[in-house]
């Protein structure tokens, strides 16, 4: 009966061991997948179909963004509004959009901090009248459409009334947004209005319209950054680096293989090839060592924080957020060095 019991006893010893070992195998495939996800960290970012927004789908689609250690998803969000509730619902991790609408959604309570310029526009935002209007001075009483919401355009428009002494009062406003307002240009609806491209391209292309000056007068002025929220960069530092090479790696990927680059914005954005090589020429891109010059030094600030002060103070001059922001504390170019 001992021997029985012994015997058992043996059996018993050698499952446990088994199943021990059995355990532990497992144990470790979860342990090395689990690395893999903390390299690859899964990031969604918003931003609307922005031409200047464009070698991000290039970095999402050649896998630039997975070689520096995260998954990146770009999720198409038109309306400003939309993108800044994803953000504060954290159902995106970062966003691309004008610096005047990033320090807006500050204003509004969302602890972001824009770590990356995009693009600046040279030629792709302006404004259309009339051929009989040669000056913006001219358009004083006459029916101009506009976003007054915000946004690139109404900033750059309110810069441009601040330097001439003007307000909006001086105009007959048809508040739209700014592709609306091209369109009712185009229909000959209003006299003039603040929009982009394509816009600005087909208003020269009817019988009565013109662009009276557009954004290359003021370089630097409309300029697209990249943000996160400084809670997720603290947690996720990986993601913001690889977000920021990425870029780099797209910029480098259109100068040497162009054609294919094309070919991937047109696809994203719905568009012919030809349509985008256009587009892209209303554009300047900011690479690494413009991203160094426009951020500065700590020692000799960048324009940047120039132009982010100066929307800072002109919207809380218009009413439009009631809390000042301080440049300092929405930029953050710690990480242009990314590799």
């Amino acid at each position: 009966m001992n021997f029985i019991w012994q015997k058992l006893l043996v059996v018993g010893m050698v499952l446990a061991a088994l199943l021990a070992v059995a355990g532990c195998g497992n144990t470790s495939p979860s342990s090395s997948g689990s690395g893999e996800e903390g390299k690859n960290e899964k990031v969604i970012i918003g931003q609307s179909s922005w031409i200047g927004f464009a070698p991000l789908y290039i970095a999402e689609e050649k896998g630039f963004f997975k070689e520096h250690g995260a998954d990146v998803e770009i999720q198409s969000i038109e309306s400003k509004t939309d993108s800044k509730t994803a953000l504060a619902a954290d159902r995106i991790q970062g966003v691309s959009t004008d610096m005047s609408t990033q320090v807006m959604n500050a204003a509004a309570g969302i602890d972001l901090v824009q770590i990356l310029a995009l693009d600046t526009s040279a030629g792709g935002d302006g404004i259309v009248a009339k051929k009989e209007y040669n000056t913006i001075e001219d358009l004083k009483g006459k029916k101009i459409a506009l976003d007054t919401t915000g946004g690139a355009d109404y900033f750059w428009f309110q810069y441009l009334l601040q330097q001439k002494g003007m307000t909006l009062k001086d105009f007959d406003v048809q508040n739209m947004s700014a592709g609306d307002a091209g369109a009712a240009f185009v229909a000959g609806k209003v006299d003039a209005a603040i929009t982009w491209q394509p816009w600005l391209s087909k208003a020269e292309k009817t019988d009565f319209g013109h662009t009276l000056i557009d954004s290359n007068a003021n370089p630097g002025v409309i300029v697209d950054t990249f943000a996160m929220k400084k809670s997720y960069i603290k947690e996720h530092p990986q993601a913001a680096k690889a977000i920021v090479a990425g870029w780099y790696e797209a910029l480098e990927y259109m100068k040497t293989n162009n054609d294919d680059a094309i070919a991937i914005i047109a696809k994203r954005v719905g568009e012919k090839p030809e349509s985008v090589k256009d587009e892209l020429n209303d554009v300047k891109f900011y690479d690494k060592v413009g991203n160094e010059k426009y951020f500065g030094t700590s020692d000799t600030k960048g324009d940047f924080y120039k132009v982010t002060a100066l929307a800072a103070k002109l919207w809380k001059d218009l009413g439009l957020i009631d809390k000042e922001i301080d440049a300092n504390s929405i930029i953050d170019g710690s990480f242009l060095n990314a590799q």
